[in-house]
């Protein structure tokens, strides 16, 4: 092999950096494999976005976060390498499994895929057609613009009687409709549901429509014992919110036409985790499965890493190729692995803790050109706050200058909405970056990276995206709207950033959409992530660069 087929050759690669995945490359570490841990969204999986996780054997209650990340940090401390990335393609080829990602393709001897799932669509008329509209799947990321709002959760599992207490945060009201007689999650996980002084109840109900105009106005839904039909609209002519939580499907669109799925695309395995391929495992809940727990996520990767290992033996002898270990920490890795998950403002001196600063170091060491950041304000508390979140930013690199503007911005026509920062390199030139509001929480990432993007030569990006990012000759504005609480925004986020830093055609404004109501009400968007092309109409979900210019045009 070459080097640079050196650099990219692992003994096994996993897919998905959930409790399942953190879990195989823990073991595989410990075992003296070198492995690489891929997750496209955030390390953690969606446990990440539980309030209190209270039944993880030996484990105080904690949120899904600070658990999954007790996780990586032990499978770190192993040697487990980690990259943001999706995996695009999955193949053999020339008797080793190829990992294909917008960051390179990865050689191994072995692969465990452990994707989870994604949430399930129910399929009732206006579900498809009011998505982002009033028709939501995440609490946590959207829970809050129904603040006021009545609020229907669909769904009578552990996810639905959960979400809708969470729900009760922000709605007036919150009513779940269950097509069964009772729950069907345990009794003390529904308890809190029934005992909720905000909450109605009503079972063996099923949706029959939701409608409305640009916003969701109506829905009908049926009492499948009596026929019973009511009809829902809210008294003031305003919009509302429906929440589907009706299970999940499984992420396994790699293995199609390379692995057997079963009829639901769930991956069959035998008590070893694995699949029908040879060197080819699964874990976690892209496996069919009566309990999807993160105990058994945890077990399923466990297993399936300590099966894989005889594999991996195997392999070496057969083909006398071996990983090297000593490559690790090689320059697979980029400013996005480096990079904090989240950023909280504290209290003090600084928004950043010393883990954090440890880790921005890091990322802000590899910037060769000096970045200016505008930042333009008002007298607002939420312009003082930024103010100071980017005052400590730029205290920890000469690359970075703070710049606050008192002159009106030229790149404005009409009222600005205020506060935001943008981003300039040394010589004058906009690289495209701007954020209103704070970009904290889970958009802390994808601004960092905006840095590392503008002042430095960046995440790698194939020959292919590149020559269509170059080709791009007209003027692009894209506008994007998220929540800091959102999982899927910063894949977004990073994807125009990156774009736009490669070509001064391309320009992104991302907005918090809880500090800005006013444009939620002008876009009627009631979902994130949602992105504009030149104030087309509003579109909705996560992209990678890919499917951002498939939809630009490019």
């Amino acid at each position: 092999m070459t080097s640079e087929e050196r650099t990219s050759f692992y003994d096994a690669v996993v897919i998905g950096g959930g409790p399942a995945g953190l879990t195989a490359g823990l073991y595989l570490a410990r075992a003296c494999y070198r492995v690489l841990i891929l997750e496209q969204e955030k390390f953690g999986g969606q446990i990440t976005i539980t309030a209190e996780v209270v039944n993880y054997p030996g484990a105080a209650p904690m949120s899904g976060e600070a658990l999954t990340a007790e996780m990586r940090r032990q499978a770190e401390n192993f040697g487990a390498e980690f990259l943001l990335a999706e995996a695009t393609e999955l193949k053999q080829e020339d008797g080793f499994f190829v990992v294909r990602t917008p960051k390179g393709d990865f050689r191994a001897h072995g692969v465990i895929l452990a994707t989870g799932a994604h949430p399930r669509m129910i399929g009732f008329p206006g579900e498809a057609e009011y998505k982002g509209h009033g028709i939501a799947y995440c609490a946590t990321c959207d829970g809050e613009f129904f603040t006021g709002r009545e609020v229907f959760v669909v769904g009578g599992g552990f996810a639905a009687a959960e979400e809708a207490v969470f729900l009760t945060k922000y709605a007036s009201h919150v009513t779940i409709l269950i097509r069964e007689p009772d729950f069907t999650c345990a009794a003390k996980v529904a308890e809190p549901a029934k005992q909720h002084e905000k909450i109605t109840i009503k079972y063996d109900t099923e949706v029959e429509e939701v409608s409305g105009d640009s916003m969701l106005r109506r829905i009908r839904y049926r009492n499948t014992k009596t026929g019973e039909v009511t009809e829902f609209s809210p008294a003031d002519g305003g919009s509302f919110g429906v929440f589907v939580f009706a299970g999940y499907a499984p992420s396994s669109l790699l293995l199609k036409g390379l692995a057997e799925l079963d009829a639901q695309g769930y991956v069959p395995t035998d008590r070893n985790q694995k699949t029908s391929l040879d060197g080819l495992y699964a874990a976690g809940d892209v496996c069919e499965k009566n309990l999807r727990q993160v105990v058994t996520a945890t077990g399923d990767g466990a297993v399936a890493a300590t099966e894989l290992e005889k594999y991996i033996a195997k392999r070496q002898k057969e083909t006398g190729v071996k990983a090297d270990i000593q490559t690790r920490r090689a320059a697979v890795h980029t400013a996005q692995d480096s990079a904090p998950a989240t950023a909280a403002v504290q209290s003090g001196d600084t928004p950043f803790d010393s883990a954090m600063i440890q880790q921005l170091n890091t990322v802000f060491s590899r910037l060769t050109v000096g970045l200016t950041l505008k930042l333009y304000t008002d007298e607002g508390a939420v312009s003082s706050e930024l103010r100071h979140y980017l005052e400590a930013l730029t205290a920890l690199s000469d690359k970075l200058t703070l710049s606050e503007e008192s002159a009106p911005d030229p790149l404005i026509n009409g009222e600005p909405e205020l506060p935001y920062v943008r981003v300039f390199r040394e010589d004058g030139s906009y690289a495209g970056i701007c954020f209103h509001g704070v970009p904290g929480g889970h958009e802390f990432t994808s601004f960092v990276l905006g840095l590392y993007n503008a002042g430095s030569t960046g995440q790698a990006v194939s020959e292919e995206l590149r020559s269509r990012i170059d080709a791009l000759q007209k003027d692009i504005s894209i506008k994007i709207f998220v929540s800091l609480s959102c999982t899927m925004c910063p894949e977004l986020v990073t994807s125009a950033q990156r774009i736009a830093t490669l070509n001064p055609n391309v320009k992104t404004e991302v907005y918090d959409l809880n500090r800005f109501p006013a444009l939620r009400e002008r876009y009627e968007v009631m979902s994130v992530p949602c992105f504009l092309v030149n104030d087309a109409p509003p579109q909705f979900g996560k992209k990678d660069i890919a499917q951002l210019l498939d939809l630009i045009g490019a």
